[in-house]
């Protein structure tokens, strides 16, 4: 219980920064958070628990895009939520992090949100420690450009 207390925003901020839709964020850390508990002796020995939850929420949002790719709209159905906004995320920003790519806005997530270091990333998303400094590089690059073609104020410091 104090896990998921303390875990549940920052996993939601997290997976709607990725995601960018609020209702569908709630949705996966839900049963992110279902999934853990189910599994909680094996995910409380995880180094990152709160990875766990996110990367499992994650590949949720693949497992529900691909039951959606086979389903067929009825007409006049077509209806996409509006963006909402998550606690404690600017939408100005949400809206950069959505001009990312899927894989540089999951490393800024997790790295930056998450505050979770190179390595355990890499761990989480089944890449090179390499690859996601290549995409931190990247993502923190195209973040400052895109903010700063629209005037957003910023104190960006990077270590390089």
């Amino acid at each position: 219980m104090a896990f998921y207390e303390a875990s549940r925003d920052p996993c939601l901020r997290a997976v709607y920064a990725v995601v960018g839709d609020r209702r569908l964020a709630e949705d996966l850390v839900a049963e992110g958070f279902a999934r853990a508990w189910a599994s909680w002796s094996k995910v409380s020995k995880h180094p990152a628990p709160r990875a766990w939850v996110l990367r499992t929420a994650l590949n949720l949002r693949v497992s529900w895009w691909r039951r959606r790719r086979r389903e067929r709209p009825l007409l006049g159905a077509d209806h996409v939520s509006p963006p909402g906004s998550a606690e404690g995320i600017d939408p100005i920003i949400m809206a950069a992090l959505n001009r990312l790519s899927r894989r540089q806005r999951e490393v800024i997530v997790l790295r930056v949100l998450l505050d979770l270091d190179t390595h355990s990333t890499a761990s989480v998303l089944g890449i090179a420690p390499g690859t996601v400094t290549a995409h931190l590089a990247r993502a923190a690059d195209a973040l400052e450009r895109d903010l700063a073609e629209n005037h957003y104020p910023m104190t960006m410091e990077r270590n390089r």
